[in-house]
C-alpha cells in the first residue's frame, strides 16, 4: 500500500457537487500541485484548483486530513467541487497525471481496516450504512460501526486464556486452583453472552436482507391480488384463469421502516403441466424457508382445493380467508379449523374490497414483533453467526475439560474463531471477497 490512491465518492453524472477522495503518501504533494498547498488540518478552504500545467480546473473546497488521525489512516485529502461531468473528468485527469491510479471497490475502507482503523465487522458495517434501504437498516449499520463487542469477546477470552497457561506452567495446587476458577468463572459469563449473541443472529439477517413473505394458496385464491394490494401497485396480472402465476413474483416492500420482501407464488395444485410443476415446486421451496407464510384461502369456494395448498404451516403463520365479500363455500369452517389448529393467526376480509389493509395492519405488528428490540443483534450475516457457534462450541469443551493443557488448546482455537471475525487472522481470499461488495470511493 504505498501508492497513493484516488476516486469520485460522489455518484457520477451531473449534479450541483462531487467529492473526490485521495489517499496515500502522495497526497500532500497532490494538494500542491493542485491546490498550492494542503490547508490547516480538518478545516474546510476554499481555494481555485488548477492542472499541473497550470490549467484551471474549479473553485472549490479542499480538505487535509493528516495521518493516522484520518478514515483510511493514511494521509487524506478531499476535494469538494461543482458536479458538471467536464469539471470531475478535469480533476481526474490532473491526479492520473501526478501519478494516482484509480482505487478499486472498497479500497477506501479496506485501508482502513489494515491500519487498525476499523476491525472487519465495522468495515461491513460500512458496506451495510452504504447499502441501508430502511431505518431500521441504517441504524443497525451505525450501531455495528460503533460497537466493539466481538473484539471484547476475543480480549476476554484471551485473559481466560492466558490464567488457564498460567496453571499450565506454575503447576503450584493452590495457584492452579484459584487461577482456573477464576478463568473458568469468566468463560461462563462470556459463554452466555456468545450464545445470546448467537440466538439473536437471526433477526440482524432479516433486518439486513429484508423479512421474507411467502403468499402461499390454491390457485385463485385471490393471492395476486392480496399482493398488488399490499403493494399499492399492480406488480402482479390478475385473472380468472387458474394457473395465471406461474413462476415466484418478489417484491420488496417497507413495513413500520423495516425491509420486507414479499412473493406471490404459483397456485398450489395437483398438475400435469410441466411448467406449473414446476412452479408450484418453487412455492413450497420458497414459501418452506420464509420468515413468514401467509395462507390464502378461498372462504367462497367448496372443493376442498385447500387440502393440497397448505404447505407446511407453523404457530404465529397467518390464514387469510378471502372472498368474504361472496356467499361462504362450505371449505370455510374446515380451513378455519385446520388453521386453528396449527396455532395460526386468521383474518377473514375481502381483498378486492380493501381488505389488502387489514392484513397490512397485521403484518406491520408480526414485523415489528419479530425485529424490533432495545439491543442491536451483534451478529448480522452468516460468517459472523459460523463464527461464533464455532467459538461458543470450544468455550464449552474448554468448560468441560479436566485437564487445563486441554482446555488451553479449546480456549485457542477459540480465539482463532473470534479472530476470524474481526479479520485479525483472516485469509487474504476472505477479505477480497468482504471488500469487492464495497463501491469504489468507500
Amino acid at each position: 500500500m504505498t501508492d497513493t490512491i484516488f476516486a469520485l465518492a460522489t455518484a457520477p453524472g451531473r449534479a450541483a457537487l462531487a467529492v473526490v477522495r485521495v489517499s496515500g503518501p502522495e497526497a500532500a504533494r497532490v494538494l500542491r500541485g493542485i491546490a498550492g498547498g494542503a490547508p490547516t488540518p480538518r478545516r474546510a478552504s476554499l481555494r481555485r484548483l488548477r492542472t499541473p500545467e497550470g490549467k484551471p480546473i474549479d473553485k472549490g473546497l479542499v480538505l487535509w486530513f493528516p495521518g493516522p488521525n484520518s478514515y483510511t489512516g493514511e494521509d487524506c485529502a478531499e476535494f469538494h467541487l461543482h458536479g458538471g461531468i467536464a469539471v470531475v473528468d478535469s480533476l481526474i485527469s490532473a491526479l492520473q497525471d501526478l501519478g494516482l491510479r484509480l482505487a478499486e471497490p472498497g479500497e477506501f475502507t479496506r485501508r482502513a481496516f489494515e491500519h487498525g482503523q476499523l476491525d472487519l465487522v465495522q468495515a461491513e458495517a460500512v458496506a451495510d450504512l452504504i447499502d441501508a434501504e430502511t431505518a431500521a437498516q441504517a441504524m443497525q449499520a451505525v450501531r455495528q460501526l460503533e460497537s466493539t463487542a466481538m473484539t471484547d469477546w476475543r480480549e476476554g477470552l484471551i485473559e481466560a486464556l492466558a490464567n488457564f497457561e498460567v496453571a499450565v506452567d506454575f503447576p503450584d495446587e493452590d495457584l492452579q486452583s484459584d487461577t482456573v476458577e477464576h478463568a473458568r468463572s469468566s468463560l461462563r459469563r462470556l459463554l452466555r453472552t456468545i450464545q445470546d449473541a448467537i440466538g439473536d443472529a437471526e433477526r440482524g439477517r432479516r433486518i439486513r436482507e429484508g423479512f421474507r413473505i411467502a403468499l402461499i394458496g390454491a390457485p385463485n385464491a385471490g393471492k395476486s391480488s392480496l399482493l398488488n394490494g399490499l403493494l399499492g401497485r399492480d406488480a402482479a396480472i390478475v385473472t380468472a384463469t387458474p394457473g395465471t402465476t406461474r413462476d415466484v413474483i418478489e417484491a420488496p416492500l417497507i413495513i413500520a421502516g423495516y425491509r420486507v420482501l414479499v412473493a406471490d407464488t404459483a397456485g398450489v395444485r395437483e398438475t400435469t403441466d410441466e411448467i406449473e410443476a414446476e412452479g408450484v415446486r418453487r412455492a413450497e421451496a420458497w414459501a418452506r424457508d420464509a420468515d413468514l407464510r401467509v395462507w390464502v384461502l378461498d372462504a367462497s369456494a367448496s372443493n376442498g382445493s385447500w387440502r393440497r395448498a397448505r404447505v407446511e404451516m407453523l404457530p404465529g403463520d397467518l390464514c387469510v380467508l378471502n372472498k368474504q365479500d361472496l356467499p361462504a363455500g362450505s371449505d370455510a369452517a374446515a380451513v378455519r379449523a385446520e388453521a386453528e389448529a396449527a396455532g395460526m393467526s386468521i383474518l377473514s376480509v375481502a381483498v378486492a374490497a380493501g381488505g389488502a389493509d387489514a392484513v397490512r395492519a397485521w403484518l406491520e405488528s408480526r414485523v415489528i414483533e419479530a425485529l424490533s428490540a432495545s439491543e442491536t443483534p451483534a451478529a448480522t450475516r452468516q460468517r459472523h453467526r459460523d463464527g461464533l457457534v464455532e467459538a461458543a462450541g470450544l468455550i464449552d469443551s474448554a468448560l468441560h475439560q479436566t485437564e487445563p493443557e486441554l482446555a488451553v488448546e479449546d480456549l485457542r482455537l477459540a480465539v482463532r474463531a473470534l479472530g476470524r471475525i474481526v479479520g485479525i487472522v483472516d485469509p487474504e481470499a476472505v477479505l477480497d471477497r468482504v471488500f469487492a461488495s464495497f463501491c469504489i470511493g468507500k
